[in-house]
């Protein structure tokens, strides 16, 4: 089973916008829980536009499965990590002016700061993940510096049509071919909805995904534990078609 996580910053761009306590983004996570979520992504942004920092220690104490702190590779953002210990750390790059993250990290430009935060998961007990694109390069500099995983941005597969996703989904599957083959664990996530994730669950070196803003965007007209079971449904077709392809003759 490719494990699901479950990102649910934007509950809490929905409370932000009008400055209420309601919808609680921590009580959403709970109820991603029950509908059978593994774990809980959250990305706390330096411009703290949807989580904030109580959002992330009351999803510290509260989470039954599992943390993933999406986060930059700043001083500040790893001192708020080693207080609050998630279970995971994703690694991200981050503009004030984007709407969302527009692409994967550059591990190599960055360098000095994901091999800080790298001694501060070690220290620490905290899982590494990096979130580039799926290019060679990247995923190798990614092992170098001591990731146990990487997850691969899916944005441009999400937004092509075509013979281009085509392209897209090919160059995914290399890069989780090689990731694996290299020891790391494969996760994937951006722009990922019910509609698209059958393919990228088809490669058989993902592990794991993490998708939010579709989730969210169902749970406003079905509600939160139906966009859960829904979208899990459509990741276990695509795993399916992994077996279909290895029993081909």
């Amino acid at each position: 089973m490719v494990r699901l996580h479950i990102n649910i910053d934007h509950v809490a761009t929905v409370r932000n916008a009008r400055g209420t306590v309601y919808p609680d983004p921590v009580l959403a996570a709970q109820l991603c829980e029950l509908a059978g979520a593994d774990g809980i992504t959250a990305h706390l942004r330096e411009d703290r536009r949807h989580i904030k920092d109580d959002d992330i220690t009351r999803l510290r104490q509260s989470l039954t499965t599992l943390l993933n702190l999406e986060m930059a590779a700043t001083d500040e953002m790893i001192a708020i990590a080693e207080r609050v210990r998630p279970d995971v750390i994703t690694l991200v790059p981050e503009r004030r002016a984007e709407l969302t993250t527009e692409g994967g990290l550059d591990v190599i430009a960055t360098r000095v700061q994901v091999e800080k935060t790298a001694a501060a998961c070690a220290a620490h007990g905290i899982k590494l993940s990096l979130f580039i694109e799926a290019d060679p390069r990247q995923i190798e500099i990614s092992r170098e510096l001591g990731a146990q995983q990487v997850e691969l941005h899916t944005g441009e597969y999400a937004e092509t049509r075509g013979a281009e996703r085509a392209e897209c989904l090919a160059k995914l599957a290399r890069g989780a071919r090689r990731a694996a083959e290299l020891g790391l664990e494969v996760a994937a996530g951006h722009g990922l909805t019910r509609e698209n994730v059958g393919a990228v669950t088809a490669i058989a070196e993902i592990e794991e995904l993490n998708i939010g803003h579709s989730v969210v965007a169902d749970a406003v007209l079905v509600g939160m534990e139906r966009a859960v079971r829904d979208l899990r449904e459509a990741m276990d077709r695509g795993v399916a078609r992994r077996s279909s392809t290895r029993d081909a003759p």
